[in-house]
């Protein structure tokens, strides 16, 4: 997935930098042809195409990233992006297993989220919270440990919640982990709730782009959390009512879904979800 000393930097061969995704990560080409992300203090500064002589200056290379999540650290800060990658290799290590190589890039863009949910005052406690504790052991543990790394590296110190959404994270990244009947159980409810979207809001979604592909993670783990059937306080009503009247078309769209989640598979969404859900409608189309 990814390597901090990878093998391409062995024998001090120049390294081809030929796109720049920021000051500090950029797209390269290694000596076999094959494109990485690599990320090194001002290696996205020169302009591109260029030959990076300095191999010292990478710090990390990913390889096999999908395109779509190569762009996706451009607006998260550097320290958050370190830290998903120490998660990564840190779970990876403790789950003796391999992850997907998106999942440096789909965690830190969590943890981005996180933190900005937190500046805004948004609580949006996982609802089964104890059942991952205890189904999922090893995985919480790694979340709980990666709140840690958080405060250590980044000096962000997120709510113990996070440690739960992180698994969850852990826990759609692990390969293997569906079986052929759920993948097509969720494309069903994806292309339901794409067109409850796109009726209501009267857009037409972009099914290539990042936004889109970070809506559809986000609506798998809302989905998890309906499986393990397990309810949770609610902690934003307030903060839904506000925006429920700040944006109505928006709020109309979440109760739509949430109508079709209770009609269709009976499950029933509290408050904190229908925020959670118009959070990322908005996300979506903004």
């Amino acid at each position: 997935m990814f390597d901090v000393l990878p093998f391409f930097m062995k024998g001090g061969k120049p390294l081809k930098i030929i796109k720049k995704i920021n000051t500090s990560a950029a797209i390269a080409q290694d000596s076999m042809g094959r494109e990485i992300v690599v990320l090194g203090k001002g290696i996205g500064f020169p302009n591109v195409p260029y030959e990076l002589d300095d191999l010292s200056k990478i710090e990390r290379t990913f390889y096999d990233v999908d395109p779509q999540y190569q762009g996706i650290i451009a607006n998260i800060p550097e320290r958050i992006v370190e830290v998903a990658a120490e998660i990564s290799d840190m779970a990876e290590n403790e789950l003796e297993m391999e992850l997907s190589p998106n999942f440096p890039f789909t965690l830190a863009d969590h943890l981005n989220f996180a933190v900005e949910r937190l500046k805004n005052g948004i609580d949006l406690t996982a609802a089964i919270s104890y059942d991952i504790r205890y189904l999922y052991q090893k995985e919480y543990s790694i979340g709980r440990k990666a709140l840690e790394l958080m405060e250590d590296k980044a000096d962000i110190l997120l709510p113990d919640y996070e440690a739960v959404n992180i698994a969850l994270h852990l826990i759609n990244s692990e390969k293997g982990n569906n079986s052929a009947t759920k993948v097509v159980r969720d494309a069903r409810i994806v292309a339901e709730v794409d067109r409850i979207i796109e009726k209501t809001m009267g857009v037409t979604m972009d099914r290539n782009s990042y936004e889109y592909s970070r809506y559809v993670k986000h609506l798998m783990y809302l989905v998890q959390r309906f499986e393990m059937d397990s309810e949770s306080e609610v902690k934003n009503g307030m903060m839904l009512n506000t925006l429920a009247k700040e944006y109505p078309l928006i709020y109309d769209c979440a109760l739509k879904i949430t109508n079709y989640f209770r009609g269709t598979w009976n499950w029933n969404c509290n408050k904190d979800e229908t925020l959670y859900l118009m959070l990322h409608i908005n996300r979506l189309l903004s």
